[in-house]
């Protein structure tokens, strides 16, 4: 009997082993490296004007008018916050903004969640025009409506007023909540109102119960959207009021100014410091629900 001899097995692949200590280096990614360094720098550009905001309302009168007003303050004063509330009605003046502000923002999310839901979940003859003409009022400028609107609050009284302020920036700010909430409604499953309308819900139900708790991130969104434009206005402002207990801020810090021009400006800049500070600390702490709102507009959510 004859025994088939087995094939030869085949020599093993030798492999090369790397020597201890020397690792291949990973290749540098050129697209990651130019989105970091871009990065870096809208970060230093956004934050730089803070800061040095912030080191210059620290710095005493004579350091800033006499030395590099972009140079590291030589000492640190408190004085200027004090002397801020004492050469201007800060107070009143922040509590002013922050009326008008609640104001307009209650407004524009109440009519724009309102107008959205009509638009985009309800639906109706020639809904996109509607939609259409609402987005035009994107591109129209506010100093076309100057003039009119102080007529007509001189007609009916409303001049020097908070409303005064409260309904063109609520007016003007309108367009673009409307096309974040249609935009958000999009893609609310159509399935979710189906199911609400078979278990006898109807539209304003539908709205309150379902729509609204959905709209939480759109809403906040909105709202911190809005309340830059809104907190910093002077133009309405500057035209509408009339009298020292309504001045918002933008008009407060004109009381920095003194004779023949001079400007205190360490006070000034403390000032600015006291007012910007409340929207920093909402912005830091909504971030990422204005970040989901703005999201849920634009993919699937």
């Amino acid at each position: 009997m004859i025994t088939q001899a087995a094939p030869p097995t085949p020599p093993a692949a030798v492999v090369p082993v790397r020597p201890p200590g020397k690792r291949r280096r990973p290749r540098p990614d050129l697209f990651r490296t130019l989105s970091r360094v871009l990065i870096m720098l809208i970060v230093i550009v956004q934050v730089y004007p803070l800061a040095w905001l912030f080191l210059t309302s620290l710095r005493t009168e004579q350091d800033f008018a006499t030395g590099d007003p972009f140079a590291l303050p030589s000492s640190l004063t408190w004085e200027n916050y004090a002397r801020a509330f004492e050469t201007g009605d800060l107070g009143r003046n922040i509590l002013n903004s922050f009326i008008v502000t609640m104001g307009a923002n209650i407004l524009i999310v109440l009519l724009g969640m309102m107008a959205a839901y009509a638009i985009q979940v309800l639906g109706f003859r020639l809904s996109k025009l509607v939609r259409g003409l609402f987005l035009i009022g994107i591109i129209v400028p506010v100093q076309i409506a100057l003039v009119p609107l102080f007529i007509d609050y001189s007609a009916v009284n409303l001049l020097d007023t908070y409303l005064s302020m409260i309904i063109p920036l609520a007016g003007f700010s309108l367009p673009m909540a409307i096309y974040l909430f249609c935009s958000f409604y999009e893609y609310i499953p159509k399935e979710t109102y189906e199911a609400a309308s078979l278990d006898g819900a109807g539209p304003y139900r539908i709205f309150g119960l379902i729509t609204m708790p959905l709209s939480l991130n759109t809403v906040v969104t909105v709202v911190l959207v809005n309340s830059i434009f809104i907190w910093n206005d002077f133009i309405f402002a500057n035209t509408f009021v009339l009298s020292e207990d309504l001045k918002t801020i933008p008009l407060g810090l004109q009381n920095y100014i003194g004779a023949m021009g001079k400007v205190d400006w360490t006070a000034t800049f403390a000032a600015v410091c006291v007012t910007i500070t409340p929207l920093l600390l909402v912005f830091l702490v909504l971030n990422k629900a204005m970040i989901q709102g703005l999201e849920s507009g634009a993919t699937k959510g």
